[in-house]
């Protein structure tokens, strides 16, 4: 019985010494099947990502394409205007993934983009920008009213009026008083005439009077034309700096208005701080998207919270032909059609 015990325990030894290696190479195969299934798994894990990369990029590249209407954005001190409508677009196509391959496949799709009412690099505050059928629009939010803070500095003339440029002239202001800059400012109110900047957007014979100017080329001020202020007032008088609220119309220059208080004064100032803080319904505070929120999702919703604040005629208003003239620039499988108005004002470029 014992003998038998022990065969039997033999046996069963045997046995399992015997499917040593066929367990081992069951084992083996069964990793390898395993380890293949994983690595396609992964693929397809991988083609799938990228297929709903891609087909997330191609939803957010219609949507972009979609959009339509008049926006603001904060524009800091630094760039142009026109340096950070492309900085804008930019960043626009690339979340986007535009221009990309897949797009070869589609008929040409139009992006248009634009700003309306130039603010110089010095100047921050409100830039309204137009985007799809919004950049028909622009050339009626020029016409509308601007709020500006400026910040003078007396005694200094320079050669752009403000403080980025070449000091011209230097004067005594030592005696100038609070009551004297308040008294003065009536002259500046209304509808008044102003002549421009040399250092402007205007242009002569096709080209920027500014581009001349830094070209060292000899040019002619453009004569007084006229503009209107709707409220000026002085906020703060530390000499020689003075701070000025003003509300005006189009076509005005602030660099010449605190040029021209210098000179009523019988001193001579220029502009140090410049901040547009309304441009239309448009505000600093509660309308204007900083660089973090130009997404596309972020203007969509700044898109459909302002045209509240849009008149409803001039949601429907199409620009004159003499209003606009679109330059049209490829990009790739991308046709950008860059709005330019009036002496350069809108621009996308």
């Amino acid at each position: 019985m014992a003998a038998a015990e022990a065969a039997v325990v033999s046996s069963s030894l045997e046995t399992d010494t015997a499917r040593v290696p066929e367990t081992a190479g069951t084992a083996a195969a069964t990793a390898a099947t395993s380890s293949a299934t994983a690595a396609a798994a992964a693929v397809a894990a991988a083609a799938r990502t990228g297929s709903e990369a891609t087909a997330s990029k191609a939803a957010l590249a219609t949507k972009l394409l979609s959009l339509s209407g008049v926006f603001a954005v904060h524009k800091p001190k630094g760039p142009t205007s026109a340096e950070l409508l492309n900085r804008l677009k930019e960043k626009l196509l690339a979340e986007a993934g535009m221009p990309s391959p897949e797009w070869a496949k589609r008929k040409k799709q139009t992006l248009k983009i634009g700003h309306g009412g130039t603010l110089d690099s010095a100047a921050r505050g409100v830039l309204v920008v137009g985007i799809g059928r919004g950049t028909k629009m622009l050339t009626s939010m020029l016409s509308g009213s601007k709020r500006y803070t400026a910040i003078g500095e007396l005694g200094k003339a320079t050669d752009t009026l403000d403080s980025t440029g070449k000091v011209t002239e230097e004067k005594p202001y030592d005696k100038i008083t609070q009551e004297d800059i308040e008294g003065i400012l009536q002259k500046f109110t209304g509808n008044i005439m102003q002549v421009p900047p040399l250092y402007s957007a205007l242009k002569k014979d096709g080209q920027r009077l500014s581009t001349l100017m830094k070209r060292g080329e000899i040019v002619e001020a453009k004569p007084a034309r006229p503009v209107t202020v709707y409220s000026l007032s002085l906020q703060k008088f530390q000499p020689p700096f003075f701070t000025l609220d003003v509300e005006c119309g189009g076509g005005f220059y602030i660099r010449s208005l605190v040029s021209d208080i210098g000179k009523e004064l019988s001193s001579c100032a220029n502009v140090l701080e410049l901040t547009r803080t309304k441009q239309g319904p448009f505000t600093l505070e509660e309308h204007a998207l900083p660089e973090d929120k130009w997404t596309i999702d972020d203007i969509a919703q700044s898109l459909e919270h302002c045209s509240s604040l849009l008149p409803a005629e001039l949601a429907l208003k199409k620009s004159k032909p003499e209003e606009s003239n679109e330059q049209v620039l490829s990009c790739e499988y991308i046709t950008l059609n860059e709005t330019k108005g009036e002496e350069d004002i809108i621009k996308a470029s």
